[in-house]
């Protein structure tokens, strides 16, 4: 059965009747904001470690990502980051605990089926493909900083 264009526009006019207008200011904003406290939140923990620690800067950094990773995980495992994402949109799965999020989320998802067949093949499955491009693009960087220098 071939559509005519009639029946296309049809269509599309009850597509656009029945889809969910969004606000992009209002999104962008909840984003900004809730990136933005995350962000300070792991600056807190730097200042904590460097000022209550004493840590130096070459440590800090592992310091706070350990720390921000423990958080994304533990308010994923309680479930109050699905409830940060679902506010925050984009603004919480850029920073760390994101990734945090995308680690724990698929394993508490699959942990029904087993430890090895659910969480261990489910663990990378959301996380895997940005680790592996995310690799293969610092090589290609830096084979690329290595011959042009």
């Amino acid at each position: 059965m071939k559509i005519t264009s009639d029946q296309s526009k049809r269509y599309q006019a009850v597509v656009n009747e029945t889809m969910p207008k969004s606000n992009v200011l209002a999104q962008v904003l909840k984003a900004f904001l809730v990136g933005g406290i995350i962000c300070c939140i792991g600056e807190g923990i730097n200042k904590i470690g460097v000022l209550l620690l004493d840590m130096d800067e070459k440590t800090i950094s592992g310091f706070v990502s350990v720390v921000m990773i423990f958080l994304g995980a533990l308010l994923t495992g309680i479930g109050v980051y699905d409830k940060i994402g679902n506010f925050a949109g984009a603004g919480s799965i850029v920073p760390i605990t994101g990734f945090a999020n995308s680690i724990v989320a698929p394993a508490m998802e699959h942990k029904v089926e087993g430890f090895v067949l659910g969480v261990g093949a489910q663990l990378f499955s959301l996380a895997g493909p940005v680790l592996v491009y995310g690799t293969i693009a610092s090589i290609v960087v830096g084979v690329i900083a290595f011959f042009v220098r």
